[in-house]
This record gives structure tokens, sequence and C-alpha cells, in this order.
């Protein structure tokens, strides 16, 4: 059956508490690429490097890498209804209190506190989705890439249009839409029962001693430094207005969205995970080498491009992680966000200090290695990538993931 059926298993008939938990992801997911557009009236209005201001990602992602070990802890003890909640206030406050920033340094630790937020949220609700969403876990995992790809298109748009007019005001947009997640989680999402087994802060770790699930966060890592270095450094290279630069970000957003949620999928079925996440990040690779060595035109288009390799890997990469080993999802997913978010952090610092190194082509040669060594990861480990994707779904599950919501 269709994931996208209207049927009972489709996409489309999700209990209540599954649409608040997806809204509030696209909200979520809004919040990375919002500041895209406006990283150089950031630049200008705090009297800051590129450099500089890069740091808004490396300190979002460092607090998000190391968090992503205490969400099982801590969703094991509150339950995940809590944990979600206690996410969203973290992001209504910080992001509030970002857009109040004078000066760059204030900035920075406040997207550390708002990462902090996001990985107590996102974490928490692709297990929350996954466990209550109607149709098993494929149609889950394309309701989660949807809200991914909605909300990664959606940020730099709603960062353009605020962002025109002050750099404050797309985080104070970003704090009130927040702000109503929390409402509609609290109406709509009902408690949930604790898992019979509290989830220990190392188990994310020990989960990583599995051959499938170390290869995809391994190769994983690599793919994220090519993915923040267009997400972070693109911006400044394109040097353009803030509604051009979210026009091109949008239409990048639009097709990591159409690919992610339809293209990929069908792509899996036919050639099979390995060999599609292989090629796409190869694809990926000279996307970004003719971003960088091209003229304005040419890193336009690939930049927008780059957003339809993106959305296959990120598909690939999600399904991988929650079932290539027999760990537990919210385990598996905690243990490969922890490996691969410190590459989100080391992009956005490295890539404009390699500029300032040597010249702003060799920050997108470094980009390309990467996908090509995330690429290899996957041939040299494909066996044990394939074994993981072959087994039933239901291999994975377990007491822990079966939770029962309320419409």
């Amino acid at each position: 059956m269709d994931a996208f059926d209207a049927g009972a298993g489709g996409i489309l008939r999700q209990p209540k508490a599954v649409w608040a938990t997806a809204g509030a992801c696209v909200v979520a997911f809004m919040g990375i690429g919002l500041v895209d557009p406006i990283l150089p009236s950031i630049a200008q209005g705090l009297n800051a490097t590129a450099g500089q201001v890069s740091l808004l990602f490396t300190s979002y992602f460092l607090i998000t890498a190391v968090a992503m070990l205490l969400t099982g802890f801590v969703s094991s003890r509150i339950g995940g209804r809590k944990t979600l909640l206690l996410g969203l206030a973290f992001v209504v406050v910080f992001a509030g209190l970002a857009g109040t920033s004078d000066s760059v340094g204030q900035l920075v630790g406040f997207r550390a506190g708002w990462g902090l937020g996001n990985a107590l949220f996102v974490s928490t609700a692709l297990a929350v989705i996954v466990a209550a969403a109607a149709g098993g876990s494929a149609a889950a995992i394309l309701l989660y890439e949807s809200a991914l790809g909605l909300g990664m298109a959606c940020g730099p748009l709603l960062g353009a249009v605020l962002g025109n007019i002050s750099w404050r005001y797309p985080f104070f947009g970003t704090a009130t839409l927040m702000a109503v997640g929390f409402l509609c989680i609290t109406a709509f999402l009902k408690e949930q029962p604790k898992p019979a087994r509290r989830t220990s802060a190392l188990d994310p770790i020990r989960a990583l001693g599995h051959g499938g699930l170390a290869s995809a966060a391994v190769s994983a890592f690599f793919y994220n430094y090519t993915f923040f270095t267009v997400l972070a450094f693109t911006p400044f290279v394109l040097n353009m207005t803030p509604y051009r630069s979210g026009a091109v970000f949008f239409a990048w957003g639009v097709l990591l969205a159409v690919f992610s949620v339809i293209v990929a999928p069908r792509l899996q079925r036919r050639f099979g995970s390995p060999k599609v996440l292989g090629g796409s990040l190869v694809l990926l690779a000279a996307d970004v080498l003719g971003l960088g060595y091209g003229d304005h035109t040419a890193a336009v288009v690939c930049t927008i491009l780059s957003g339809a390799f993106i959305g296959v890997n990120n598909t690939v990469y999600t399904e991988l992680a929650l079932g290539v080993s027999d760990a537990p999802r919210p385990v598996a997913s905690a243990g490969y966000n922890f490996v691969r978010w410190f590459a989100a952090a080391a992009a956005p610092y490295f890539a404009p200090r390699i500029e300032e190194w040597t010249d702003v082509h060799v920050p997108f040669v470094v980009a390309a290695v990467t996908a090509v060594l995330g690429a290899l990861v996957v041939l040299v480990r494909r066996a044990a990538l394939t074994r993981g994707a072959e087994r039933p779904a239901a291999v994975h599950a377990t007491e822990d993931d079966v939770t029962v919501f309320a419409n």
C-alpha cells in the first residue's frame, strides 16, 4: 500500500496527537534554516565576522549532539509528553532571548540553549510519531521527513520575510510559533506510559557497538559535514539580500521535501538503500564542487539542486538508523544523532576558517571529499547495512516502542 493512501494505514489518516507533534516538528526544523538568509545581516548588525556568526550553528549543534545522550535518559523517567513540552519550553525561552542579543557572544550562547531544547524535542518527537502513527514505521518516517522538508523549506522563507524588517524578528517569530506548538501538544497529546526499563545515558553509546548502526552513524557524520557546509557557509558566498537568499533556500527546501518523501522511497524499493545512498552522496559531492567553482548563477543552481540529494540522504539515513540494529528506536536514534551532529557543529566552524587560510573554493572541496568518504563507508560496510535493512520491521520493535496514544 502507498504510504500516501488516505486509507487507515496511509500517511494522511493519523491521530490528532501525531499531527500536533508533526506540526511542532515543522517549526523545530524551521529553526535550523531560519538564520540562513539573515546571516550577513546578523554579521552587519552585530559587527561580527562570518566566522563569528557561523558559531550560531556550531553552538547549536554541539549542544544538540551532547544532549542526544540525555534525551532517552530524561524521557524514560518523566515520559515522552513531558519531555516534548520541556524541549519546546527551552526553545521558546532561548529563541526569544536570541532576539534580544546585543552581541554575537550572547546570540551564540542563546542558540546553545535553543539547541538543548531542540534535542529534547526532536529526538523524542520521532519516537512519538513512530509509535503513534497509523500505518507502521514506514508511514511514520515519511511523515517525520515531510515535517523536516517543510520546515527546511519554510524556515529560510520566514527568515527572509521577517529578517528584511530586522534580523531580530525571525527569532521572535520562532518563539511565537513554538509557543503555539507547546499549546497543541498540551491539548492533543495525552500522557503516555513510561517504558518498562529506564534508559541510561550510556545506552546510545552501547548501541553504537552494533556494526550496522556504527557504520550508518560514521557515514552520516561525513555527510553532515557536507550538508552543513552548504547550509551555513553558502549564504556568505552567494552574498544576496535576505529576500533573494530566502527564495534560493526555499527552493532548496522544496526539493529536499519532495525528494525525501516521494523520490527516496521509490528509489529504495527499486535499488536498495546502500546503492541509493552511495549514489546520492557521490552526486552531492559533484554538485558541491560545482557550487564552489561555478559562477554566481551556477552557485545558485547547485545550491538549490543540492536539496534533492540531501532529501534522499536524510530519508535513507533515518530508516537505516532506526532499523539496522536491534536496539530500541529511541536509543538507536540517540546514538546515531550523537555522532552525526558533531559534524553539523564542525562544518560551520571550519568552513569560513578554511576560506581565510586558503580561498573560497577550498571549503567546498573539503565538503565534496567528506561526501565521498560517506559513500566509501557505505560501500565498504554495505553488507552490515543491507543485513539490517532486510530484517522485518517487527524485529526492531520492543515493548519500549509500543505506546498507546489517544486520538
